[in-house]
């Protein structure tokens, strides 16, 4: 398994200078990644294009903007027009290195938790490997007719034909400057090059798409008979988050009515039983979609998923629409 990345360090999202050692880190970084984007653009390093359109979601900033629910609304939406889509990922946090199929057989710790809630939400074919070209080409044995890069703007490798680079409405880009500094994986300039900027949540500049989450009807984790089968607002519950921006989820929580005790655990957390020993065992646990396919092996009757749902403009996906059908046309014989 690997490591779990700890949280953002303060300055990157506070008024707080970065050490100076992180500026110099930064630039060395910006040197490396301008010198690989470099190198593909002259043909020095190889871009293969598959002979399906592909759609690559990604972002500029490391941890949670919302790609995940980005990509399972555009998959159904685009199965719904007519598409069969598919869905390549990286399959971050799983032990296994593909390239690999999702089934059944899987299980999160295996194939990482956002492949596997992408395939458990969707049901499309979803592929996984380090290699996304190989993971992709697993895809086209499947029918799928479009692919769908989660968090894929970095990786080069794989060709596109349209990028949507999904913006945290909230926090932006905090202090603008590259990793470790700040939390840029690339400079801003990369914004110029993406077809489409989602911004999730917060105020949505004129130039970007605005996309909001949507909490949808608390579900149990675990299956009861006869058992209280709602969670009403007002309850305090132990809200468990181990995403990109856990307090996107609290604040979330205390808007619908809730009242959360607060449990931050690190992006694609590996949970175990023992994270759950909290001092009033008998309060709700409340938590997200993406823990929760993690925690069913060990989950209690009194556990609970709140499922979101990413809802885009209609103009949006008009336009997007129209866009893969003349990408479509242009690739006939």
């Amino acid at each position: 398994m690997k490591p779990c990345p700890l949280p953002p360090p303060r300055y990157w999202y506070e008024s707080i200078p970065p050490p100076w050692y992180s500026r110099l880190l930064a630039f060395v970084y910006g040197a490396l990644v301008a010198l690989r984007r470099g190198m593909y653009r002259i043909g020095w390093l190889r871009c293969q294009q598959l002979p399906v359109p592909v759609i690559v979601i990604g972002n500029l900033t490391a941890g949670g903007s919302g790609k995940t629910p980005l990509t399972i609304a555009l998959v159904e939406y685009l199965r719904g027009v007519g598409f069969h889509p598919g869905v390549v990922s990286r399959g971050y946090g799983g032990t296994l290195c593909g390239p690999i199929l999702l089934d059944d057989e899987h299980s999160p710790s295996q194939v990482g938790d956002e492949p596997y809630l992408i395939r458990q939400c969707s049901g499309v074919p979803v592929a996984i490997g380090t290699g996304r070209v190989a993971a992709a080409r697993l895809l086209l044995g499947q029918g799928v007719d479009l692919i769908l890069a989660d968090d894929g703007l970095q990786h080069y490798a794989l060709g596109r034909d349209l990028e949507l680079c999904v913006i945290d409405g909230i926090r932006r880009f905090g202090n603008a400057l590259l990793l470790p500094a700040g939390p840029l994986r690339e400079p801003l300039s990369r914004l110029h090059s993406v077809n489409f900027r989602i911004c999730n949540g917060g105020h949505c500049p004129v130039d970007e798409v605005s996309m909001s989450l949507r909490a949808e009807t608390p579900y149990p984790l675990v299956d009861t008979v006869g058992g209280r089968q709602q969670l009403e607002p007002g309850t305090a519950v132990h809200a468990v988050a181990g995403i990109g921006y856990p307090q996107r989820f609290f604040d979330s929580l205390r808007a619908l009515g809730w009242q959360p005790i607060e449990h931050s655990f690190p992006d694609h957390h590996a949970f175990a039983a023992d994270d759950f020993r909290f001092d009033d065992g008998q309060k709700p646990v409340l938590m997200t979609a993406k823990d929760a396919v993690k925690c069913r092996p060990f989950a209690r009757p009194n556990w609970w998923v709140l499922p979101i749902r990413a809802n885009l403009p209609e103009s949006f996906l008009q336009t997007l629409l129209v866009r893969l059908r003349h990408i479509q046309k242009q690739s006939l014989p």
